[in-house]
């Protein structure tokens, strides 16, 4: 039975042998090594065997003495196969282009919709696509995915509120919230404005209410700092309280800096790598002979392949390979100390409103220890300090 093993692959044929006594050209063949299987009687004078394709020329050679008549039947196995398509190769060369056509254009983009926002900003959203990479005929798994086109759309168009992108099949959905400016009411709640932090007033813009502070003035969380009542106390009116009151605000800040610093920057040279990933396996396609970079930052891409609907088990690999540097910078007392003021100084802005300044700082400690420098510092800030608080029955 070994030896019957593979013969579908190396292929094999039916034959049926005519003559007197037919199983004497039989056992012959076996004599002579050739491996025959499968052997039936059909009638007196005839038999039928298996044989392997290989050695049929050697079963012709035996019958030449014109003794046996040979015929063949079936012909079974790859070698036949392969030439069975090779007869028919203009028939199977287009339905392999017909195929490899169909799974080109299932990965490419064929329609782009765009709902729920007005013609204006549409023609914004189509502009930012089409620099995103998305357009008729674009390959689609050189197009970021959808998550990441969201975040930059919204940052990229200012009048977007919510937007939403699905990919289905070759068509790229795009559904769309524009923001809404909602004019404010001339008259609001009547209400106070009252300080969030202590402070020492230094100018004061009032739109609306009666000042209850002068510049100058120390003032403690809570003080009203403008009221929202006005006029004498025989006739007074409630009032929406706004305005601006900038103070003198203080905050200490805790820094440390290392003397030694090592840290890596983007050159701006950069190369392309693509790949195939085949269930889990990762083949290298082109680009990867270039890198000669000794550090890199590499950004990688996958895209999942599609035949017409249907998500293949083979992905695309795109890798961007950002060449990297390694600085090491060796910082005196003084550079630390500086780097850690402006260190302190942008830590604490994050903090505090965007028209916020800081107007001096100080350093009320240093020490160093460990290769590190420490600081305490001081900043001396101004800062809006009102606080909209509801006038309420017992005010």
């Amino acid at each position: 039975m070994k030896r019957l093993q593979g013969v579908f692959i190396k292929g094999y044929t039916t034959f049926i042998v005519k003559g007197s006594f037919p199983e004497f050209f039989i056992n012959r063949c076996v004599q002579e090594g050739i491996l025959i299987w499968n052997i039936q009687k059909v009638d007196e004078f005839s038999c039928k065997a298996n044989i392997q394709l290989q050695d049929v020329h050697r079963l012709k050679h035996l019958r030449n003495d014109g003794s046996y008549k040979i015929t063949f039947q079936s012909r079974i196995g790859i070698p036949f196969i392969i030439h069975s398509i090779w007869k028919r190769k203009p028939l199977w060369i287009g339905f392999l282009l017909g195929i490899l056509l169909l799974f080109t254009l299932s990965n490419m983009v064929w329609k782009v919709e765009i709902d729920g926002v007005t013609p204006e900003v549409e023609y914004k959203i189509e502009e930012k696509l089409h620099d995103y990479g998305v357009k008729v005929g674009a390959w689609k798994f050189r197009i970021d995915t959808p998550s990441n086109m969201q975040r930059q759309l919204l940052n990229d168009v200012p009048e977007l509120l919510w937007v939403g992108i699905t990919e289905k099949g070759t068509v790229y959905q795009l559904q769309g919230v524009e923001k809404t400016t909602v004019e404010q009411e001339k008259e609001g709640r009547p209400q106070h404005l009252i300080a969030k932090k202590k402070g020492i007033i230094v100018d004061m813009y009032v739109e609306s209410g009666e000042p209850q502070v002068e510049v100058n003035d120390m003032v403690q969380p809570g003080d009203v700092l403008v009221s929202g009542l006005i006029g004498k106390e025989d006739n007074q009116q409630l009032v929406q309280a706004k305005g601006k009151v900038i103070a003198e605000t203080w905050y200490e800040s805790e820094v440390t800096v290392p003397l030694e610093a090592t840290y890596k920057v983007i050159t701006g040279d950069k190369e392309e790598q693509y790949g195939v990933s085949l269930f889990g396996f990762s083949i290298p396609v082109w680009g990867f002979w270039h890198n000669g970079y000794e550090t890199a930052y590499i950004e990688e891409k996958k895209r999942p392949l599609q035949f017409l609907d249907w998500k293949l088990p083979i992905s695309v690999t795109t890798s961007h390979v950002w060449e990297q540097q390694l600085y090491e910078q060796q910082r005196t007392d003084q550079q630390a100390v500086q780097l850690g003021i402006e260190q302190g100084k942008q830590e604490l802005m994050r903090q505090l409103s965007k028209d916020s300044q800081v107007v001096q700082e100080k350093i009320l400690h240093e020490r160093k220890e460990n290769g590190k420098v420490k600081l305490i510092l001081y900043f001396k800030v101004h800062e809006n300090i009102v606080k909209p608080h509801s006038i309420t029955q017992g005010d």
